[in-house]
């Protein structure tokens, strides 16, 4: 251990040295030891490289911003508090973010998103993260962009979903234009793992006052529906998203959101009983709780909740219809 030590302390003292190669030696290195030693990580932030790291970020070098950024990442798995002391970490990992489109890396842009995800893991992180509404704007941004990276979308769409997890956050999402980004990606990516993500985000998104109104702008609850839809081929785990999104619809708005259910016809109530059959525990439940409203509290749905059984195919009247890394 005290060799790791005396090897980091040196690596360190390298970062802070007048040669650009010398230094870009030492990143390269310090890159290799986080990835491949996790004792590794607490001991580099103890040592001080922290600062260098975030300085830097704002980089003109591409290979120096890529290899800070991964170091950061790695360092983040096991000294979130390290990251979250140092005094103007958030601002470089934001300047990282707001110039995804220009001068960043992609590479340190897609490492940046995945740092504030594994952050916002520690649940005492997300109002802090969620308070920085430039980095907000540019994680909606980033998933905005039609040519961003896939990788960029999915690590974007990860973070967007740590901030989410806190309630207080759904507001300032909004008011970001997530909603718009979220269902647009929704309506036109193909990709699979992309929609899943999206649609994580849509529903915690949802679980806001504020949320009704800006689905109602983008026609999202019959995009939700739709999804539902047996003949779609969404995957499951869209589907439990997307009946989770109208459960807190339903929660937060009340009424209209059943009604405008209700008027899309009988393939939303065959769609959500298709989570009901083939979800999760976790997605069963909350399908059966938004049938529940949707079909009017009946009888055999207070007994399934009761009872905490779920009905039958027979019962249900089923018709035969498929680091978020």
């Amino acid at each position: 251990m005290e060799v790791k030590r005396r090897t980091a302390r040196l690596l360190v003292t390298r970062l802070g040295s007048v040669s650009e190669q010398t230094r870009s030696e030492a990143l390269a290195e310090l890159r290799l030891m986080t990835k491949n030693d996790a004792e590794s990580r607490p001991i580099i932030a103890e040592a001080g490289a922290i600062p260098y790291l975030e300085e830097t970020l704002y980089s003109s070098s591409h290979d120096s911003q890529d290899n800070a950024a991964a170091i950061l990442l790695n360092i983040s798995i096991s000294s979130r508090t390290a990251l979250m002391s140092t005094r103007g970490l958030l601002d470089a990992i934001s300047h990282v973010l707001r110039h995804h489109a220009t001068n960043s890396s992609p590479l340190a842009v897609q490492s940046c998103a995945a740092t504030l995800h594994s952050l916002l893991v520690d649940d005492s992180y997300r109002p802090v993260i969620g308070a920085k509404r430039d980095i907000v704007y540019s994680l909606i941004e980033i998933i905005k962009r039609p040519n961003s990276p896939p990788r960029s979308v999915k690590d974007a769409l990860k973070a967007l979903f740590g901030i989410a997890l806190f309630p207080l956050n759904r507001a300032s999402l909004i008011d970001l234009g997530a909603v718009a980004a979220l269902f647009s990606l929704v309506l036109k990516d193909g990709r699979v793992g992309i929609v899943e993500d999206a649609t994580a985000v849509i529903a915690q998104i949802a679980g806001c006052a504020e949320s009704e109104r800006e689905f109602w702008k983008v026609s999202g609850v019959k995009v939700l529906v739709d999804l539902l839809d047996v003949g779609t081929g969404s995957s499951e785990r869209v589907k439990e998203n997307a009946v989770g999104a109208l459960l807190n619809l339903v929660s937060c708005g009340g009424g209209g959101v059943v009604k405008q259910v209700k008027e899309i016809g009988p393939g939303a109530v065959e769609g959500i009983r298709d989570v009901v059959e083939n979800g999760t525990a976790k997605g069963k439940s909350k399908a059966i709780a938004l049938l529940k409203i949707v079909e009017g509290g009946a009888k055999e749905w207070d007994f399934a909740m009761n009872t905490r059984e779920l009905p039958s195919v027979k019962f249900l009247g089923y018709m035969d219809r498929n680091k978020m890394e």
